[in-house]
């Protein structure tokens, strides 16, 4: 423990409630998750919009068991360990989560039973349960079942030549109980039913079969109404809905492959079949059958969630499409694209040779652009990537790939690039979770094309965001720079907050050269010139920065730190906010989902506070604001969140914002309005829990709503 670990701990001996010091990191998560379950029962949420954060919600309770928990789970083999920040025993930090899992998975299906579905049958959105379909329902479901579903079905009879299955990570399966003889004259009394994942799970019903307007039947009802049709000769006499949540982290021993490519691809074709996590069933399952399941899948019953309702809550997400109520849904968010309008003019221009429309450079060049997603286009960067690959001018390529998405423009500009004899250099992270087998699958592409495509650094994720375009203006070389706080992904810029620089500012271009040439070369990046680092100079400037503000508090100057994140977890930045605190420095952290600080305790955290912003879109930029006495205040935007992966054990890269007007744009829409929001913020209290922030006599102000609507105007 350090020593401000030390001094802040002795200042909790004094609390009543006897606190740890910091607050479990999945604790957070599941209290995040908490927070999007609760936009599920808002009133004054569109209703169907309240489906999709139900879905959400199930989404990451998934994600939750088959990375995080699967992740604790490998720690109880590893003598000695603790769970980091708040050194717990892996195995009672399993018991402590499970049981706040339960609570979360309850309140999911009590959400769906006693508050949406009595809220959708009022707008005639039914989900139709098997007792009560009348004969016109059971006549064309029945059809159904029999063209559309059985002819996919492959029911599997347990026998010593059948054995129970290999069961899909979070696939649908149905395990029944039989009676009679089969047509081998066997009494076997088990089956399995898997059911593919290219049939849907929820099924809208046809004028023809439903009086209603939008009636929908769920595929597992179906199957329990017509299991019978696929044991002819034999009686159902249970069938039982159940899904398996699996280990989903991947290990490579970067240190010993040759070829990372190679080695990923392996391990991921046995992704789907890890270790069980989790077993969810239907509530009605008997106690045997339940023990049997538990037993195949070694499981113990805290790993058990007996549920009412589907056992998979996202599939519900296909409804607010299918339903077509556009009036139960936000209204449509169209992205503000590029002014066509020319930017005011520097006094000396580097371009003199025509009056065509400005080029992406021309306007860079002229100034710094700030591009905020999702309110603004992602089509400039686009543009710019496009206008690259074709301007005789441009020499050099250089970009990193995190998440691009399928069938991506951006990836379609670096092929032209390089088909265009531009040097073209792709640093592409095979490793970004879940978005694997696309990354392996772009660059390829890119490979194919005869882009120079690097994977990184072995043992660090590449996650910094950014792009330089190396280009010749009247015999020099010129630096123009993208760089982001998200990905390179065209679909999240529509939901994801995120901001993006545009920039000719050498300095920038200078320092993103040399980070380049680091991940190539693998050679060392000394003296950065604006540009902060992971894993080298981020973490430490961080830290300085805030050591810095609590100095100027001990001295009585201006002192002021406003941070917005993803998640705060880091031990040795939080024990600097701690001692800036106690300093007196006034301390806001917007962090939307983990966040293992304790605000708020006397003595130790009483000048800091946590808010969480849960809205329409995923808050995901990294904004960092020091006041430095108010004479010369720094803002930086990041890749990274200040989070131990993310500052210690990745490539990550922090740009200041330098032009005046784009400084105070971010502090404005990236922080300060942020602060005044009274609808969709949450406070994180000091033992842990969150607790919505009221509007009190103020009016509501959504932070979200102001910017669409600053941006529309």
């Amino acid at each position: 423990m350090t020593a401000a670990s030390t001094d802040v701990s002795q200042a909790l001996e004094n609390d009543e409630a006897q606190l740890p010091l910091y607050i479990n990191r999945e604790q957070s998560l599941l209290e995040f998750n908490r927070r999007v379950l609760a936009q599920a029962k808002r009133t004054d949420i569109p209703l169907l919009e309240r489906v999709k954060y139900l879905c959400i919600s199930c989404s990451n309770m998934d994600e939750f068991f088959e990375v995080r928990l699967a992740g604790l789970y490998e720690l109880t083999h590893v003598p000695g360990a603790l769970t980091q920040p708040d050194d717990m025993e892996p195995a009672k930090a399993i018991e402590t989560l499970s049981e706040l899992a339960h609570e979360i998975v309850d309140d999911q299906y009590h959400t769906l039973n006693h508050v949406l579905v009595p809220e959708l049958e009022k707008e005639n959105i039914r989900f139709l349960r098997r007792n009560h379909w009348n004969d016109q329902h059971k006549e064309w479901i029945r059809n159904y079942f029999i063209e559309s579903l059985q002819p996919v079905l492959s029911a599997v009879g347990l026998d010593p030549s059948h054995p129970f299955p290999k069961v899909l990570n979070k696939s649908l399966n149905f395990i029944v109980s039989l009676e009679g003889k089969d047509a081998f004259g066997r009494s076997n009394g088990l089956a399995i039913v898997p059911v593919p994942r290219s049939l849907p799970r929820i099924i809208k019903l046809p004028p023809e079969a439903t009086d209603g307007e939008n009636d929908f039947v769920f595929l597992s009802s179906m199957l329990h109404a017509n299991v019978s049709l696929l044991f002819p000769g034999m009686t159902v006499t249970g069938c039982y809905q159940f899904r398996v949540t699996r280990n989903t982290n991947l290990f490579i021993d970067e240190e010993e492959v040759e070829d990372i490519m190679s080695a990923l691809r392996g391990e991921l074709s046995g992704r789907q079949y890890g270790g069980a996590i989790r077993l969810e069933v239907a509530d009605n399952c008997p106690p045997h059958m339940v023990e049997y399941l538990l037993d195949r899948f070694n499981l113990d019953e805290k790993a058990l969630y007996q549920v009412h309702g589907p056992v998979n809550l996202h599939r519900l997400n296909a409804v607010p499409d299918m339903a077509n109520r556009p009036d139960l849904q936000f209204p449509p968010h169209q992205p503000k694209p590029m002014s066509t309008k020319s930017a005011p003019k520097k006094a000396f221009r580097l371009f003199t040779r025509h009056k065509q429309p400005e080029t992406m450079f021309e306007r860079i060049a002229n100034k710094d652009i700030l591009l905020h997603h999702p309110y603004d286009a992602f089509t400039p960067v686009v543009d710019f990537l496009k206008q690259a690959s074709t301007d005789p001018d441009v020499l050099a390529i250089r970009m990193t790939l995190y998440r691009t998405g399928d069938r991506s423009p951006i990836i379609d500009a670096l092929d032209k690039a390089a088909q265009n004899g531009k040097e073209v250099t792709a640093v592409v992270e095979l490793r970004a979770r879940f978005d694997e087998d696309n990354n392996i699958l772009q660059a390829t592409r890119l490979q194919d094309a005869g882009v120079h495509v690097v994977y990184g650094v072995v043992g660090y994720k590449t996650h910094a965001k950014m792009i330089l375009v190396v280009r010749r203006e009247q015999g020099k070389i010129r630096y123009y720079t993208h760089m982001g706080t998200g990905n390179y992904h065209q679909i999240t810029t529509r939901f994801y907050s995120d901001f993006g620089l545009l920039t000719a500012n050498q300095a920038i271009g200078r320092d993103a050269s040399k980070v380049f040439q680091q991940l190539t070369s693998l050679g060392e990046t000394k003296g950065l010139e604006v540009l902060l680092q992971s894993p080298f100079t981020l973490h430490s400037g961080m830290i300085e920065r805030i050591q810095r503000e609590a100095e100027h508090a001990r001295q009585g100057k201006p002192a002021r730190i406003i941070a917005k994140m993803n998640g705060l977890e880091e031990k040795e930045i939080i024990d600097a906010l701690y001692e800036a605190s106690q300093a007196g420095v006034q301390i806001d952290l917007i962090v939307r989902g983990i966040c293992s600080l304790r605000p708020g305790v006397p003595g130790l955290s009483e000048n800091i506070r946590v808010t969480s912003i849960i809205g329409r879109f995923l808050e995901h930029h990294r904004v960092y604001y020091f006041e430095n006495d108010g004479k010369q205040p720094e803002l930086y935007c990041a890749s990274a969140d200040w989070m131990k992966r993310n500052l210690l054990s990745r490539v990550e890269t922090c740009f200041p914002v330098l032009d005046p007007a784009c400084f105070q744009q971010v502090y404005t829409e990236g922080l300060a309005i942020y602060l005044q929001d009274n609808t969709g913020a949450w406070l994180l209290q000091p033992n842990g829990s969150y607790l919505h922030k009221e509007t009190g006599d103020q009016e509501p102000f959504n932070a979200q709503q102001s910017l669409i609507e600053k941006y529309q105007s």
